[in-house]
């Protein structure tokens, strides 16, 4: 052991507390690649290895000298503080200290880089993503202990920083079930294959077979609203390491807010007269009555199983998880005549008489339910022959979201036949996926500083998505009102399947050098292959500094549901067909033959310096570049506020043409799609710090980490002829890329601790966040989320050693966006426009509801 470790090490021992570098290992934003005394020599690889050995027997080894898997093919995996890659470490403990909701908000807040959505449009909301050093949810991989995982169902179609995010669904994985999460900030396509551009995400599951824990967790916000409550159990069985299995069972009840304005519509004066039997000032909640704003309803019980067994010389291991979720969100609330009809009647003597009919003649709010049943397993083997480690496992996943519109009528229907129903099975999104991968590496002794490790492997895909029809009720004529259901045209089953292999080598050509080449073939049945390839170095200049760099190529080929979902978004005076880009009404547009794979180059370079024994400092600055990148369009209008748009030809053709039959009485038409219209380049900065003290009042753990970022569109390709003057990426669209994420944010934390007693402060600095948005007057209005400071806070206590009490607040002091810009606001307003209920900008980081308070209990056995 060097002098550096051992005063670390007389420190922690001469605190009396053993804990302090166990600590270190749930803190939030560990760095994993510190300290130039652990370069890659070979001698000092091996007393590496042979330290890291013993001090796994004390409670005193530090997360720095931890075996990572992620971003290395090397044998038995690397040391985190030898990865040449940008990694952060996640522990259990830290996961347990933010008391988010959900998986998804834990990891943001920990993570700086990593930015959770907090509003999704329509089913959206119901299935939140996030993102990954700015780009989109679709450019970062997720892995159950390294195996892929498979991606979502429920596509977010509608505008939006996240708009076209389909990847896995991290709120299907209970956080009691999760040992650790190593976060991969790089480029790593080359060695995961698709999708794994802005880097990885791999959640290495609990392997304990004896005890577990039980913990639940209450909560609602300061201002009323979003009511959870959550239970989790956690429980291990097994003789020992070589036969084990870790069961998880989460159950979470989440309930719905409203942040929404008043709805000009009925705060307009006699804004009801017209419809007879009808005064909507009578109906509770008035004039707050457009609900679209704010969390949905949510209960979902989620599982996993991990589990393992020796078999001779194999290790047979496997992992399952079953997820449901039922979840609703209102719609835009419908005044009375949004559901009227004129109805003729004729006597025996001839005479016809007219009557307007109101079904609802208090209006009515529709709202949108989904069902959805998750699943996934992945079972495999490992073993060695030879000098050869050996690993085949497969993975299937499955997810679908029935679909359904309550509350709600389809007026055609009832205007025709004289009933309709009030609920409706709106269809089906199903998506799957069943890879199988096999890996093999070994060492050679090349006469090198070190051996040089050889890994290749293979991998097999296969994956469908699926659009299933609505009932006839949803989708007759112009449908039920606010979701018209997965017309018949639209119902269908698409798949595609994929091969490739790959070849990575791991170098130490000198003394405290280490250099990584990885080379990937990809073949897809729909887009034919290509080739890419990473070269990732690192080199430890003094015991107290090193540099590492990155330069790789990336290839995402689009998700089936970005080329095969559609849809029709219906609000109260608008309808939007979503038109898959693969359809044939798509070539009416001049957009060719459908979607095609994005490219990508990422260059990276950092630092690593450790100033002081327990000072850790990584800096890491990056470059992306996504060509032919897959956005959604802005809104393409055939009819705009009641103006028939003079170059929307093309579009109402195409409409027509998809099968479409949309709402006569909308004065607001038009459609949005997929494309590669575009190239973008993101660059950014990672700084991450971590010190751990200890003071006569007890010990403290502090870390510092941030995010610089900034993604410029450096090139729109041209809108095609048949759009007219009607940009394919209009302000909007490039805004969500370009501003509507915050430009910076910084984390504080400082968890202290002593006896029975724990308090942790977690402040987060959000940058200035913007957007393009449309009034209508035709005019672009920008909407900006001004840097603010959000505050955690949580206070626990462990009455015994196996019970921990804690009470805290997330957004302690009750802080919002600003509003929106109110001159944007009187274009709705003045309009009758339901736009204006959406008061602060659905894109806020930290979201628009306010402060929330919780109080949780946790017992371990």
């Amino acid at each position: 052991m060097n002098v550096r470790k051992q005063k670390a090490a007389a420190r922690v021992r001469s605190s009396g507390d053993a804990s302090t570098w166990g600590k270190l290992k749930a803190m939030s934003c560990v760095p994993l690649v510190v300290g130039a005394e652990l370069a890659l020599m070979s001698s000092g690889a091996i007393a590496a290895d042979a330290e890291l050995q013993v001090a796994a027997a004390d409670t005193q080894v530090a997360s720095l000298e931890e075996i990572i898997v992620t971003g290395t093919r090397r044998s038995g995996g690397l040391q985190a503080s030898e990865s040449p890659a940008p990694i952060q470490v996640i522990g259990a403990e830290a996961l347990s200290e933010t008391s988010r909701p959900d998986l998804i908000s834990s990891i943001a807040q920990i993570v700086p880089s990593f930015t959770a959505q907090a509003f999704g449009g329509d089913m959206a909301n119901q299935t939140l993503s996030a993102k990954l050093r700015g780009l989109s949810p679709n450019h970062a991989l997720v892995l159950i202990n390294g195996k892929r995982r498979h991606t979502t169902a429920n596509l977010a179609v509608l505008g939006g920083p996240f708009q076209g995010g389909a990847a896995a669904d991290l709120n299907f994985i209970p956080a009691a079930s999760i040992a650790r999460i190593e976060v991969l900030t790089d480029g790593a396509a080359a060695q995961y294959g698709t999708d794994a551009i802005a880097g990885v995400i791999n959640i290495i599951l609990k392997s304990g077979y004896e005890g577990g824990s039980v913990d639940s967790n209450y909560g609602k916000y300061f201002d009323g609203g979003g009511d959870s409550i959550s239970h989790s159990g956690n429980i291990g069985f097994g003789s020992g390491p070589e036969a084990f299995a870790n069961l998880t069972v989460e159950v979470r009840n989440k309930q719905r807010s409203n942040r929404g304005g008043a709805d000009p519509r009925v705060a307009a004066v006699n804004s009801t007269t017209p419809y007879p039997n009808s005064n909507v000032t009578l109906v509770r909640g008035y004039p707050f009555l457009n609900k679209i704003v704010g969390d949905p309803e949510i209960k979902t019980v989620v599982s996993m199983l991990n589990a393992g067994y020796k078999l001779g010389s194999v290790d047979l291991y496997g992992t399952a998880s079953v997820g449901t979720k039922k979840a609703n969100s209102f719609q835009n609330y419908r005044m009375p005549n949004r559901a009227s009809f004129t109805k003729v009647t004729t006597d025996s003597d001839g005479d016809t008489t007219t009557e307007k009919v109101y079904p609802y003649p208090f209006g009515f709010s529709p709202r949108e339910a989904i069902d959805e049943t998750d699943m996934g397993f992945t079972g495999g083997a490992r073993g060695t022959a030879g000098e050869w480690n050996w690993d085949l496992a497969t993975t299937w996943g499955r997810d679908e979201v029935d679909i359904a519109t309550i509350d709600s009528i389809n007026t055609d229907l009832y205007a025709d036949t004289g009933a309709s129903p009030t609920s409706f099975d709106s269809g089906a999104y199903i998506a799957s996926q069943l890879t199988t991968n096999f890996d093999v590496s070994r060492e050679y002794n090349v006469g090198m500083a070190g051996p040089m490790n050889l890994a290749l492997g293979a991998e097999k895909r296969y994956e469908t998505y699926e659009l299933e029809q609505g009932d006839p009720a949803s989708t007759y004529k112009s449908g039920a009102s606010s979701f018209p259901g997965v017309q018949p045209g639209d119902a269908g089953r698409h798949s595609r399947h994929n091969v490739g292999v790959y070849a990575d080598v791991a170098l130490t050509p000198i003394d405290k050098m280490l250099v990584d080449a990885a080379i990937r073939f990809e073949d897809y049945s729909d887009f034919g292959n290509t080739t890419i390839g990473k070269l990732t170095s690192r080199y430890d200049f003094t015991p107290n500094f090193a540099l590492r760099g990155t330069v790789s190529t990336g290839f995402r080929a689009p998700t089936l549901a970005e080329s095969y979902y559609t849809a029709t978004n219906v609000g109260p005076s608008s309808a939007f067909v979503q038109l898959a880009p693969n359809a044939p009404a798509a070539s009416l547009l001049g957009l060719g033959d459908g979607l095609k794979p994005e490219k990508s180059t990422n260059l990276s370079l950092g630092v690593v310096m450790h100033p002081t024994d327990m000072l850790t400092v990584t800096v890491d600055a990056y470059q992306i570049e996504v060509r032919d990148r897959v956005v959604g369009s802005g809104s393409l209008f055939s009819q705009f506020v009641g103006d028939t748009k003079e170059d929307g030809t093309a579009i109402s053709a195409a409409i027509a043409a998809n099968g479409n039959v949309l709402d006569p009485t909308v004065t607001t038409r038009g459609i949005n799609l997929f494309a590669n219209g575009l190239t973008t380049r993101t660059r950014g900065v990672d700084v991450v710090m971590t010190l751990p003290q200890t003071y006569d009042f007890g010990r403290v753990d502090y870390s510092l980490s941030g995010n610089v970022n900034k993604t410029k569109v450096t090139k729109v390709n041209a809108s095609p002829a048949e759009l007219g003057s009607q940009p394919l990426y209009d302000k909007t669209a490039i805004a969500d890329l370009e501003t509507a994420s915050p430009q910076y944010r910084v984390n504080f934390v400082a968890s202290w601790s002593r006896d029975i007693y724990s308090v942790t402060l977690r402040e987060t600095l959000f940058g200035k966040s913007s957007a393009q948005e449309l009034g209508n007057d035709g005019t672009y209005y920008e909407t900006k989320v001004d840097p603010a400071f959000i505050t955690d806070l949580e206070v626990s206590v462990k009455p015994t050693p196996s019970i921990t009490l804690s009470l805290g607040a997330n957004n302690l002091f009750n802080v919002y966006p600003d509003k929106k810009r109110a001159d944007l606001l009187k274009t709705y307003t003045d309009t009758l426009d339901t736009s204006a209920v959406t008061l602060y900008p659905t894109y806020s980081p930290f979201g628009f509801n306010g402060g929330y308070y919780y109080g949780k209990v946790s017992y371990s056995f």
